[in-house]
């Protein structure tokens, strides 16, 4: 196995030189995935590498959404997405259809999509945000003006809470790797590991993140376990994280959360990308990634501010 994995790797390395090409992958990944990226990093700061990156080819190793923003961004060059049916349960749980209905409910509202959504809801956006800067993307509104947040219940929970805004409409949308993390699974863990420091991200469910020491995204929940000097953390976000977090504290312990069912969080989409299909994406040239320009447009100018509130 480990033969064929540095082969993989030797592989996608010499196509990388070929084709002029980079790989964007996102924490939640598997190991040997983020072993092949040229950039890792959260939504936020894969799309600025995008954004900003000047090769000719960008191969989008995570799920869809974040392979069509790195279009949206980037309508110059080819995007490959080596798993184009690696989906999004929060992308999925908000139908840009329904989106536009639910929004002509609210046309005084600015409305602030989670960046996990298609690029149909982005289209149908004022600006974009992340787990990284949502909170900073609302108090850039006006206070007086309401907001329509979508599509995480979670995530819009969490920055009504700390923004203290009471204008907020909340879209009923969730991530089913969040969701599926345990409150009580994570106070037993804790109880098992009084010394630990548990970071959460704000994806999870107001009784899980109360449990937490520290609420944040993927890249602030990476920061704070760097900076703390405990020797022991419970992660209660997508695994694939934990690999980052070994490979640059592996003097430290980092323990994932329990789900309900008693496993660990992790995303079967973003699992689903493989090395042999980052071979065959950058031996092929396809899946490419392919926007309508209309609604490409539309779309660009609400990531562009995003971006704009790092």
């Amino acid at each position: 196995m480990a033969d064929n994995r540095t082969e993989l790797l030797e592989r996608i390395a010499k196509l990388k030189r070929q084709r002029r090409a980079v790989v964007l992958a996102h924490y939640y990944t598997s190991a040997e995935v983020q072993a092949a990226a040229d950039f890792l990093g959260d939504s936020l700061a894969l799309a600025v590498e995008a954004r900003k990156s000047d090769a000719e080819v960008l191969l989008f190793a995570g799920v869809h959404f974040m392979a069509e923003t790195a279009k949206v961004l980037c309508p110059d060059k080819r995007v490959l997405i080596p798993c184009p049916e690696a989906g999004c349960s929060l992308a999925d749980s908000c139908d840009a259809g329904e989106f536009a209905a639910f929004k002509a409910r609210y046309p005084d509202h600015t409305v602030v999509s989670y960046v996990n959504t298609t690029v149909g809801v982005k289209a149908l956006t004022d600006i974009c945000c992340t787990s990284s800067n949502a909170l900073r993307v609302v108090a850039s509104i006006p206070r007086e003006r309401p907001v329509l947040f979508g599509p995480d219940r979670n995530l819009g929970e969490y920055v009504r809470r700390m923004t203290g805004r009471d204008n907020m409409v909340i879209w009923e949308g969730g991530c089913h790797v969040h969701e599926e993390i345990s409150a009580e699974g994570l106070r037993s863990l804790r109880r098992e590991h009084p010394g630990a420091r548990t970071v959460a991200h704000p994806e999870c469910r107001a009784e899980v993140a109360a449990e937490a020491d520290f609420v944040g995204s993927t890249a602030a929940m990476l920061d704070y376990c760097m900076g703390e000097e405990a020797s022991e953390f419970i992660v209660a976000t997508e695994t694939g994280i934990l690999t980052e977090m070994r490979r640059r504290a592996p003097r430290k312990r980092f323990i994932p959360a329990p789900t309900a069912g008693g496993g660990c969080a992790e995303c079967r989409y973003m699992k689903m990308v493989t090395l042999e299909k980052i071979v065959r994406t950058l031996e092929r040239m396809e899946p490419e990634v392919v926007i309508d320009e209309e609604v490409r447009r539309r779309a660009e100018g609400a990531i562009a501010r995003m971006i704009e509130i790092r």
